[in-house]
């Protein structure tokens, strides 16, 4: 089994403190770290920890791409890029000792509608290869050129990973994927009331299983993650961490779901993985992907029940 992930709109994820944050006022803030960083860069980043192999596809700005590239490649990540014209985003987080943490995202490089094609063609894609498109659309490709490129990779048979604010819920269902991850907050955008309970999660999964998701996982931070596969409901809760950061949990989730996946686990075991995955990243700095060994102890704290 192939798994690409694609990263259209890449950013340096920048991660400071500060003793408190006030808008309006100048702020004192120490820089922690500056990583190469976008969703799909971070499920690589988790799968590579755990030995899972995968292919990085990447577009970058020419202007600042050599330290991208460099630390990636130092990473051990197998990589396609793309290189255009401009400067790969910032997404700068500060987090403050008197409150949470704080994220400001830049706008970054523009692309044109060749760059979509140029990938599909590159790609070798079969019924045995998995692509996760997350994160957000770049400046210059249109939304529906996006959804086409998106189709034809379904009809070569790939199994669709979608985790993106850029596509809609009637994009989701007009693409029926083989696995979506919406959060607490990602679920409540799409059907625009805030969902707080367990229950509630649990009505809103169920209609993309309808529309023919086949694997629907919603995670709810404390109260753990749902997975809605073939008519069963699954819940599994993590152990109690102190977490360092939350900055690309989600994205360690779907890895830590795919790796379960590609050996065969049942559904069950993916959700509870998924969460492994997604706790042990709470335990690294800014987007570093879970360490083996945190996954190797959390594991057996995880629990799984059908309900």
């Amino acid at each position: 089994m192939k798994i690409y992930t694609l990263t259209l709109n890449p950013a340096y994820d920048v991660h400071a403190t500060a003793s408190k944050l006030a808008l309006g006022c100048e702020n004192l803030a120490d820089i922690n770290s500056r990583q190469a960083g976008g969703k799909g860069v971070n499920i690589s980043r988790a799968l590579q920890s755990h030995q899972v192999n995968n292919t990085a596809v990447i577009v970058l700005g020419k202007e600042n791409s050599g330290d991208f590239i460099r630390e990636l490649e130092d990473a051990g990540l197998n990589c396609l890029y793309w290189e255009r014209e401009g400067r790969i985003r910032e997404n700068l987080t500060v987090h403050s000792t008197e409150g949470p943490e704080t994220r400001i995202s830049f706008r970054g490089f523009s692309v044109d509608e060749t760059t979509l094609t140029e990938i599909a063609q590159k790609l070798s894609v079969d019924e045995d290869t998995i692509v996760t498109f997350t994160g957000s659309i770049p400046a210059g490709i249109d939304h529906d050129s996006v959804l086409d490129f998106l189709r034809g990779l379904t009809k070569k048979g790939a199994k669709l990973v979608l985790d993106s604010k850029s596509l809609t819920l009637e994009d989701i269902f007009t693409l029926k994927p083989w696995l979506i991850k919406p959060n607490q907050e990602e679920i409540s955008a799409y059907f625009n009331y805030w969902i707080e309970s367990l229950d509630q999660a649990l009505e809103k999964a169920a209609i993309f299983a309808k529309e023919g998701v086949t694997n629907v996982m919603v995670s709810l931070g404390h109260q753990g993650a749902l997975l809605i596969n073939d008519g069963k409901t699954y819940l599994a809760k993590p152990p109690v961490v102190d977490a360092i950061s939350t900055i690309g949990a989600g994205d360690s989730a779907i890895a830590g779901f795919l790796a379960a996946a590609l050996q065969g686990k049942s559904p069950g075991e993916c959700l509870r993985t998924a969460v492994t995955y997604g706790t042990a990243a709470c335990l690294t700095e800014g987007t570093l992907p879970p360490l083996p060994q945190d996954t190797a102890a959390i594991f057996p704290t995880v629990t799984l029940e059908i309900l």
